[in-house]
């Protein structure tokens, strides 16, 4: 088989590029030692979007009397929980599939090897096949770092693959990791009605993100019951019938704790292993993850590397857009990843969502900051919702106005972030957001606000 462009890995970059490389048109081929779509859409951002979906829905329905909604027997039927959350996976996995014939690539489902450059080698389950190819793009992602000691058994100690298949809500779960993450499971299951702990090595969960942010889910969570253990490490694992004993260290000492689930969530390790990198000169570095331009090509011509194995933040939007730049560099195309800013959203509860920098990273940057706040809990829409919790903080530049960074905690954060995103990537000013009219009442009005008060104007709360 003869191909332009050979991308290796079917995830949210790799399909991306296959789809942007048949546009081009390119003799494209997408290998896939899995399933189409990989990680992200199979087994992690869209199922564990789901399944939330479902725990927040259960959890409004049953604090509906403060509205005065009565219900009565309120229950999650997991079963069929996990057949919608299936049906959504199919329907995308489907719909990409048919982007990617219409597109006319070709997919090959197997392990790809690369034997030299320009030449692939696919184990199938047929047996080999050979691709003689012109670019290669290595899109293979990366897997769930594992700890000795917490070795993933698929019963008691999981990962997040296992968790989004669980067919029933564990009583006590430990989720080991404070990050993105370990913060979704942990406002899922709490929503299910599990007793959460979790762990986490660094002081602050969800480490280098705005400590005031994070200050709100933790607040919420343990709210609600859970118990979080900061500067804290787990021991050992003891596993019994059912349960495990966790012996988890502390600044206010050492206790066993015992759960029915111990779930794992430290970070990721880069999928490189049998692709021969190094051999053929691509430079990897001492994390293990592939080292690229800015045009996604490595330190050899014609091989390029896009998405989470090429290090962090790892995120299915970063993949896309890098997907895309590679293909058109394989096309001879003057593509480069010339972003400014790229968004984050955690869908926990309440949400966090961020874009730009930090009050703090603007400060390490030289800039002289200033830091203006909204609060939902002052905002007409966020009321009339019963989710007033949280704030929009925007980071603008005091010299010139320029926004230099927006977080946001609260409801339907991962949907607000978009507009700061443009606004950050296009220059804009607060006193840009701040004239821009935003229709009321809704939620979006609090990026106004927040940039009217930045601009020394505020209209809905008191000049300070």
């Amino acid at each position: 088989m003869e191909a332009d462009v050979t991308i290796i890995g079917g995830g949210p970059g790799g399909y991306v590029c296959a789809i942007r490389a048949g546009q081009l048109g390119l003799r494209t081929v997408l290998v896939e030692a899995d399933r189409i779509g990989g990680e992200c859409l199979n087994y992690g951002c869209i199922p564990s979007k789901s399944l939330i979906t479902v725990s927040k829905l259960a959890g409004r329905v049953k604090e509906g009397e403060r509205f005065g909604l009565r219900t009565t027997g309120v229950s999650v039927d997991f079963a069929q929980m996990q057949k919608w959350k299936q049906e959504v996976v199919a329907k995308l996995v489907g719909g990409v599939e048919s982007l990617l014939k219409g597109n006319h690539v070709t997919i090959v489902m197997g392990r790809a090897e690369m034997v030299e450059r320009g030449r692939v080698s696919v184990r199938t389950g047929q047996g080999a096949e050979e691709i003689s190819t012109k670019s290669v793009v290595i899109a293979t992602g990366t897997r769930s770092a594992q700890l000795p000691g917490l070795e993933l058994d698929g019963s008691l100690v999981i990962g997040s693959k296992e968790g989004l298949n669980l067919t029933s809500p564990p009583k006590k779960m430990l989720i080991v990791g404070g990050g993105a993450i370990g913060l979704e499971f942990a406002s899922m299951f709490q929503g299910f009605g599990t007793e959460i702990t979790i762990v986490e090595i660094m002081d602050q969960l969800l480490p280098g993100s705005d400590p005031e942010v994070v200050r709100v889910v933790q607040r919420k969570l343990e709210g609600k019951g859970a118990k979080i253990h900061l500067k804290s490490k787990v021991v050992s694992v003891s596993k019994g019938e059912g349960t495990a004993k966790v012996d988890v260290e502390s600044p206010e000492g050492r206790q066993t704790l015992e759960v029915d689930k111990v779930l794992v969530s430290v970070g990721k390790k880069p999928n490189t292993e049998g692709l021969n990198l190094e051999r053929l000169g691509v430079k990897i570095d001492a994390r293990g993850y592939v080292v690229t331009d800015t045009h996604m090509e490595t330190s050899v011509p014609g091989i390029f590397a896009i998405g989470d194995v090429r290090g962090p933040p790892m995120l299915a939007h970063k993949a896309s857009k890098e997907g895309a730049v590679a293909a058109e560099r394989a096309a001879g195309k003057p593509a480069s990843a010339d972003w400014t800013v790229m968004p984050d959203a955690v869908f926990c509860d309440p949400e966090i969502a961020s874009a730009g920098l930090t009050e703090a990273k603007a400060a390490e940057a030289g800039f002289k900051v200033k830091r203006s706040r909204f609060p939902f809990a002052a905002l007409g829409r966020a009321l009339s919702t019963g989710e007033a919790e949280g704030f929009v903080k925007v980071v603008s530049n005091a010299d010139d106005g320029r926004v230099l960074g927006v977080q946001i905690v609260g409801s339907e954060a991962s949907n607000l972030i978009s507009e700061v995103a443009l606004a950050i990537e296009m220059g804009a000013t607060v006193e840009d957001i701040a004239l821009t009219m935003h229709p009321h009442p809704t939620l979006p009005e609090a990026i106004m606000e927040a940039s009217e008060s930045a601009a020394g104007h505020p209209v809905h709360q008191l000049r300070l």
